[in-house]
């Protein structure tokens, strides 16, 4: 188990060591890839051909999510304990968690169909979600992947409305073939609870 996990600590002394070992030898452009990248795919999607159109007054537009430090990276972080944690080895998502997460929300809200939904940075639309992403990882000691997104909704007129969702999946083992499924299905759950929740 112990072989499954990089310490957050000691990740900048190993990748200061590999730029010193590649500045050796030949020129190398870019990282390694790891063995596994994990990616959110939509359990609700929109078919091919099928589009959307509106007025202002129902459209959407869903921001990328904010992130905790330990999420606002590539790399899955390991809770070890109440304040310990690390990173699953030869593991990464393809794009960062937060952006992933506003594409899972924007579909599942897209699939759920009655309104135009945009994913967008920008303030000019009648209804907007943003948020916090707070965790999206693997808990050690209760063998459970969670994911946590506190969400803001504001309404025209700005009023504000703030609800936390969490999804979690118990009983997963300690390696990327069980934890990335696992995600998926965290992940999902969370998307579809914030889509009943925008109404």
């Amino acid at each position: 188990m112990t072989n499954r996990f990089i310490p957050a600590r000691i990740v900048p002394v190993a990748l200061l060591a590999a730029t010193a070992l590649g500045l050796s030898g030949c020129v190398s452009i870019g990282a390694k890839v790891p063995p596994t990248l994990l990616s959110l795919t939509p359990d609700a999607a929109v078919p091919a051909g099928q589009g959307a159109s509106g007025t202002l007054a129902k459209s959407v537009v869903v921001m990328e999510p904010s992130a905790d430090a330990r999420v606002a990276v590539l790399r899955v972080p390991v809770q070890v304990d109440a304040s310990s944690v690390a990173y699953l080895k030869k593991t990464a998502w393809i794009e960062r968690p937060a952006r992933q997460l506003q594409h899972l929300i924007a579909e599942t809200l897209r699939a759920k169909g009655g309104r135009l939904v945009v994913e967008s940075d920008t303030n000019a639309w009648q209804q907007r979600l943003s948020g916090r992403l707070l965790a999206m990882g693997y808990d050690l000691p209760t063998r459970s992947v969670v994911v946590r997104f506190d969400a803001v909704k504001e309404a025209p007129g700005g009023k504000l409305e703030t609800r936390r969702f969490e999804g979690v999946v118990p009983g997963i083992a300690d390696n990327p073939q069980a934890i990335g499924p696992a995600l998926n299905r965290a992940a999902n759950d969370v998307a579809r609870q914030v889509v009943d929740w925008m109404g």
